[in-house]
């Protein structure tokens, strides 16, 4: 069935499912028989898709996320936690399950996930025309690299809506990234597997749509390229003890988008984004939480660290 196309902000598409969070006492985790986690172990909604449909939320945008999901108890709570926030979902059918992932995180914040790819098929795909009528009520649209979002690129570049996309940790030559890269008008990644970040960015720039694209570095703080220039954009101050990095990449891309829709110059909008990924680090693994309008402004508007 053809959603109403009410007017979009951001239309958030793919990356939808579920987290399960161990807390472990180190990473790497040595080999033993067995570990007591004395911490819990949880699930909770929230993937890469979830998390940026919560950060623009957070900050007032009009969104809505486009995903498949299964018929299951991890599709029953993205579902949930979708309209505990108010965040338009439309959830297609998924007959291989909703996705989920296992999330070892250390103490110091540092995690580790293990994607279970089984819950997708090379087939899937989004109707084509459910995806044309929310493309065209979005001022902007993000696509996540999850499948099938590698299919739809084609059809929603041609739309003319503005378009982004989060490599996450790219090494700059596995091919499964570069359509979406070379598709989006500004693209997110993570620098930790690049030798040589501006290298990769000038190249995704030079072959692509991209006028701007960002590479966060952690603690770091990011590499901005835009309008041929690059910036280095300092990591803004955590709002309180950080206990895990999950969702920080997601929660920058949302902030950064924020600015970008709201006319802000391209290092504003880094500056937003670096303070929400600070303060998603202070976020528990358990939780989805984002950093609100109020608190966003306050902090970019605050001394640099």
């Amino acid at each position: 069935m053809t959603p109403q196309a009410e007017p979009i902000d951001v239309l958030v598409l793919g990356g939808a499912g579920v987290d399960t969070i161990v807390r472990v006492p180190e990473l790497p985790l040595p080999y033993a028989d067995s570990y007591m986690i004395d911490s819990g172990i949880r699930t909770r909604a929230g993937q890469t898709g979830d998390f940026v449909a919560l950060g623009l939320a957070a900050l007032g945008l009009r969104t809505h996320h486009l995903d498949l999901l299964g018929d299951d108890p991890e599709g029953d709570l993205v579902r949930a936690l979708h309209r505990e926030r108010g965040i338009a979902l439309t959830a297609l059918p998924q007959p291989a399950g909703t996705r989920r992932a296992v999330n070892l995180v250390a103490p110091d914040g540092r995690r580790l996930s293990l994607y279970d790819t089984s819950r997708g098929h090379p087939d899937d795909r989004f109707p084509e025309e459910t995806l044309r009528a929310l493309a065209a009520a979005g001022r902007h649209i993000h696509v996540t690299i999850t499948q099938p979002c590698a299919h739809a690129l084609p059809m929603l570049a041609a739309t003319g809506v503005p378009l982004s996309t989060d490599l996450h940790d790219w090494d700059g030559e596995n091919p499964y990234h570069e359509p979406f890269a070379l598709a989006a008008d500004v693209v997110f990644l993570s620098a930790a597997a690049l030798p040589d970040p501006e290298r990769t960015m000038r190249r995704i720039a030079e072959r692509g749509r991209a006028r701007t694209v960002v590479a966060t570095a952690g603690a770091e703080g990011a590499y901005l390229l835009a309008d041929g220039e690059t910036t280095r954009i300092p990591a803004a101050a955590p709002p309180a003890p950080v206990v895990d990095s999950n969702g920080a990449g997601d929660a920058f891309a949302a902030a950064f988008l924020y600015g970008r829709l709201a006319g802000e110059p391209p290092q504003r909008c880094a500056r937003f984004g670096a303070v929400a990924g600070a303060y998603a680090c202070t976020v528990p693994a358990d939780r989805a939480d984002a950093v609100g309008r109020d608190d966003l402004l306050k902090g970019a508007d605050g001394p640099n660290p």
